[in-house]
């Protein structure tokens, strides 16, 4: 028996409207940018028809990503609500995998813009069994102080004991599986954001990351006990917007792209895989071909890395050693650096910089449940 397992950034499905550009520039979309728009009104409108007309071709390529897992259960990262996943599912999805993800769950959590992580599931594996919804548990009120985790790192960057760690949630969702009980842990840590107070972006945030993995580590544990948990069956999936390698790039287009392999010393999932806690399956794919995203500042700050996980435990892992997973990169944009061998048929549509399935890349894998 097997399932398919997948995890997907969406980015932004939303199912509102934000305005928040015509007082904040730094929130204003680029098409906006090069009208003279005189009053807010006007903004609205032509936002929402921006909105409206950029959507379309994206969800599409959001839908042949996720149907291209081929998955019977996907988490996901940065879903507004569940009306909003429905509309998405029945909309988009539906035309090319038909009935399909039936079960789907979300809850609020702590992300200001209101973005959230989410599931949807099959009622049965590709195999034909079934697939049970147990229950769901959030985590998203989860504090510093309550966990002992504040550190003075975190009050340097102005975070308060009584403040909750996770900036998204840990949802907890316990399944069953043809039976047999399987916990799937959603997450979405802290993005790593611009540079400050000297640091860059991932540096400076850092300290909130760790914490975030501490403390999805101290759920599983108490949750199946310290001496028990890494043996157990469960897998921690979602975009963790950190990395422990990258792959830099220097060149361009016209006289060939060059890319190297740089190891990082620190990232928070240096907290979750010590002692063999848990697995980073991806790992066993070759070193220059685990990225699921693309970061680009500009010539100077070009790379591609790994920032989207299924993290299974040790246990898991273990009855699943030969499970290699499979990275989605036909979503991404034309001007994604692709390097030599990897290149992939882009889904139709997508376009040089938009649209684009997302700018993370889905990651999918084959598990035997036994």
């Amino acid at each position: 028996m097997s399932l398919r397992l997948a995890t997907f950034n969406v980015e932004n499905l939303m199912n509102r409207f934000d305005f928040s550009g015509f007082r904040n520039q730094l929130n204003q979309d680029r098409t906006l940018a090069l009208f003279d728009i005189k009053t807010e009104a006007e903004y609205r409108a032509l936002e929402q028809a921006r909105a409206i007309a950029h959507s379309d071709d994206t969800r599409q390529l959001t839908a042949l990503a996720i149907a291209a897992t081929r998955a019977d259960i996907i988490c996901m990262q940065e879903v507004d609500n569940v009306e909003a996943l429905k509309a998405f599912e029945y909309g988009y999805l539906f035309k090319m995998v038909g009935q399909g993800y039936r079960q789907k769950f979300t809850t609020a959590g702590n992300d200001s813009r209101g973005i959230d992580v989410a599931l949807m599931m099959r009622d049965e594996t590709g195999h034909g069994q079934p697939i049970e919804f147990v229950r769901m548990t959030s985590h998203a009120h989860v504090t510093f102080e309550e966990f002992g985790l504040h550190t003075p790192e975190l009050a340097a960057l102005g975070q308060e004991p009584h403040e909750r760690i996770f900036r998204r949630d840990c949802l907890e969702i316990d399944l069953k599986v043809d039976g047999k009980p399987l916990t799937l842990y959603l997450v979405h840590f802290k993005s790593m954001g611009s540079p400050r107070n000297g640091l860059d972006g991932r540096a400076a945030t850092m300290p909130i990351r760790v914490a975030e993995a501490q403390a999805v580590r101290r759920i599983i544990e108490e949750r199946f006990g310290v001496d028990h948990a890494a043996d157990k069956r469960w897998a921690i999936c979602g975009d963790m917007n950190d990395y422990r390698q990258r792959v830099l790039i220097d060149g361009d287009a016209h006289e060939g792209y060059r890319f190297e392999v740089a190891d990082e010393n620190q990232s928070c999932l240096n907290v979750l895989l010590a002692g063999g806690f848990c697995e980073n399956v991806i790992e066993r794919r070759p070193e220059m071909d685990r990225w699921t995203l693309y970061h680009t500042r500009g010539p100077q700050e070009r790379h591609l890395c790994q920032l989207d996980y299924i993290l299974l435990s040790k246990g898991l892992a273990a009855q699943n050693a030969t499970a290699v997973p499979d990275i989605i990169r036909n979503g991404q944009p034309f001007r994604t650096p692709f390097p030599v061998g990897q290149e992939v048929e882009r889904f139709p549509r997508a376009g040089w910089d938009r649209p684009k399935a997302s700018d993370h890349c889905p990651v999918a894998v084959t598990l035997d449940i036994v």
